[in-house]
Formats: C-alpha cells, sequence, structure tokens
C-alpha cells in the first residue's frame, strides 16, 4: 500500500482525513489531482486525471473508473464508469457500470443506469435515464443538450425519468436517444426506443415506445403570464411520484440484489454511497414535491379569481390538502421481495449475470418493482 508521503511526492495532493487503505495498490492518479474526505474509497484498476487534474471529494469509485479531469464530489461511480475533462459532478449521482460521459459535462443529482452515455457540454441534474442492452447498444444524450430543472414559479419539482427502474436494471429494453444541441423541461417521462430529435426542446411525456418526436417551436409573441400560477397540476403531480417510486424501486434493487456481487471492501463502498446517495435523492424529491403542494395555494386561489378551469382547481386544492398524507405514505412504506429473487445466481460479473438472466428469472423481480412504483403512484391517482 502507498504511504501518503508516496502521493505528495508525485505531485499529488491527498487530505489528511483520507483513508489510504481506501486507495487501492495500482491506482494511478496523475500529477495535479487532489483526493479529499473520509468517504473517499478508489477500486483497483482506476485512473485518475489523465488528460487535466482531477478533484476528488468523498466519492467512491468501483473498479476501472476513468475519471480523466475536473471535480467529482459526493458522486458514485460503479466498474467501468468513466467521465472526460471538465467534468462537474456533484452529490446524489450515481453512474452505474459503464455509464459514461464525454467532456464538459455537469452531473448532480443524477442517476445513469448502465451504458448510458452522455456527449460533451451537457447539463443533466434531477434525472434518471435507463436503456439499452450492452456497451454497444446504449442510450445516448447528444452534445449540449440541458435538462432544465427550475421553473419561473421558482420550484424544482421537475425530476424527469427517461426510461424506467423495473425494466431498466434488467437490461432488455430499446435505448433512448436524445439528439443534440436540445434540451428536455422537466418534469418529463420518456419511455424506452424513444428518439428526440436533434436541436429541439422537449416539452412532452413520450409514453408510448418507438416514437420519434420532432419538437415543435411555439409561436413568437409576449402573452399575459402570471407568475406562480400552475396549469396541468395533474401532470405534474403525477410525474413527480413516478419519479419517487422508482427511487425507491432502485433503493431495493440496492439492498436485496447488488449485495449478491460484492466482491471486497471497494465494493462494499460503492454500494453504500449509492444507497446514501439514493436516500439524498428521495429527500430531495420529497422536499420539492412539499414545496409544489405550498405552491399551490397562491395558485388555485389566483385561478378560483380569474375563472380558472375547475378541474385544475380542485387538482390544487387536493394535492395541496393531501401532501402531508402522502409523503407520510412514502416515508413509512417498507417492501419486502419474498423470494423473487432466488432464482438469480450471482456470478463475478454483474452485467453478465444480468444479462444472462432468462425471462421467468426477470419478470418476478419487474413485477415486485413495478408494485413499488404503482404504490407510490396510486397515492395520487
Amino acid at each position: 500500500m502507498r504511504r501518503i508521503s508516496d502521493w505528495k511526492n508525485a505531485g499529488v495532493y491527498i487530505g489528511n482525513d483520507v483513508d489510504c487503505s481506501c486507495i487501492a495498490p495500482d491506482v494511478i492518479i496523475h500529477p495535479g489531482s487532489r483526493i479529499l474526505g473520509a468517504a473517499t474509497s478508489i477500486g483497483p484498476g482506476c485512473v485518475l486525471g489523465a488528460e487535466a487534474p482531477v478533484v476528488l471529494e468523498n466519492c467512491q469509485l468501483g473498479r476501472s473508473v476513468d475519471l480523466k479531469g475536473g471535480f467529482h464530489s459526493g458522486a458514485v461511480f460503479f466498474d467501468g464508469a468513466n467521465m472526460g475533462s471538465g467534468a462537474h459532478v456533484r452529490a446524489g449521482t450515481i453512474l452505474e457500470e459503464e455509464a459514461n460521459g464525454a467532456h464538459a459535462v455537469g452531473l448532480k443529482q443524477t442517476i445513469l443506469l448502465p451504458f448510458v452515455t452522455c456527449g460533451s457540454l451537457i447539463n443533466f441534474c434531477d434525472v434518471l435515464m435507463a436503456g439499452g442492452t450492452s456497451r454497444k447498444d446504449h442510450s445516448e444524450v447528444g452534445s449540449s443538450y440541458v435538462h432544465f430543472n427550475f421553473t419561473p414559479h421558482q420550484d424544482k419539482a421537475t425530476a424527469s425519468l427517461l426510461g424506467d427502474v423495473p425494466n431498466g436494471v434488467f437490461l432488455d429494453k430499446k435505448p433512448i436517444f436524445l439528439g443534440g444541441q436540445g434540451g428536455l423541461v422537466g418534469p418529463s417521462r420518456i419511455t424506452y426506443g424513444s428518439v428526440v430529435a436533434a436541436g429541439g426542446i422537449c416539452r412532452e411525456d413520450i409514453v408510448t415506445e418507438n416514437q420519434l418526436l420532432i419538437p415543435a417551436m411555439p409561436p413568437a409573441g409576449a402573452r399575459s403570464y402570471e407568475l406562480g400560477v400552475y396549469r396541468r397540476a395533474d401532470r405534474l403531480i403525477k410525474n413527480n411520484l413516478l419519479y419517487i417510486g422508482n427511487i425507491l424501486a432502485l433503493r431495493e434493487w440496492y439492498r436485496h440484489v447488488r449485495p449478491l456481487f460484492i466482491r471486497g471492501i471497494f465494493d462494499q463502498a460503492v454500494l453504500d454511497g449509492g444507497l446514501k446517495n439514493l436516500e439524498l435523492v428521495l429527500k430531495e424529491r420529497i422536499k420539492r414535491l412539499g414545496n409544489l403542494a405550498g405552491k399551490f395555494e397562491k395558485s388555485f386561489q389566483w385561478l378560483e379569481a380569474n375563472s380558472g378551469k375547475p378541474n385544475e382547481i380542485e387538482d390544487q386544492k387536493r394535492f395541496h390538502a393531501t401532501w402531508p398524507e402522502i409523503q407520510r405514505a412514502i416515508e413509512s412504506a417498507e417492501f419486502q421481495p419474498g423470494n423473487v429473487f432466488q432464482s438469480l445466481e450471482p456470478g463475478e460479473s454483474y452485467i453478465k449475470t444480468i444479462q444472462s438472466l432468462e425471462p421467468s428469472a426477470r419478470e418476478p423481480g419487474k413485477q415486485w418493482m413495478q408494485s413499488i412504483v404503482d404504490f407510490v403512484e396510486q397515492l395520487w391517482s
């Protein structure tokens, strides 16, 4: 095991709170990099700073993770994940096996399931993305893409679900393609096999598989607009609850399936970090949805005074009144898989094991995790 003095002599700064026993002996850290935080763990075969200095703070890295340059704090990288130069990766982010980004990619509270690929110059905050069956068949975010996660009403109940967890974890669904130089307005849902044409801003859900969407350009001009007044509240509520349900389902997958693939302390650190980040994301989504419920009071009062649609007013009133009950149900829910994963026989490779599962082994797990999502969705519907 290398000593702190060895790293410092190589031009690498190691914080005094870093436990060097949590850095695998064969890790390569290029000069100019800084390693910080008592929670930092760097697994075998990792390479940091090959293109530019890396700042790594309280992150957990699996095996053969390649971070070429940039700032990474409070993030989790499973085996084979990689990021290019200029990355800005913040807390709540999870990159699963072989998920990756090119240069100048910003991620926060974003979860990329295996193989998901981000091009260059991307800002992706508050997103869960899945899709694809292998490294050659993966979901893709085109270069210069933005997920818009803050509204004129000054709320962030805007997380978007691209794919889902009950199907996505089994690595057997068609990829999603978001064309470059575009954007997605959250909270949105986009299902498998979807293609969003380059150069457009997607403002709608795509809930039918195998669709090409060419986003329409809104007509130019000024029109009356009241800040703080919501429309389509039912969609906002449903999309937020579906996102929360998927986070809960992924948490259960991490609790019941991923532990079967632990090979040592570095794998355990990544799993623990992943669970911690899922709890962080869950807490944030509940907080943001609660804030939305509070903002509805001003909104439905304005709509009542200005002849708003009765159904819209009723939706906002009902969610404003019932949110505390919904929140308690989410936070107190417990899920037990029973024997749905009993036929899963883990091998050395998580990816190869999941890819080789027979349909009879996949379906019970899919149904159980979908029941978690359905439980949360039905709290509203």
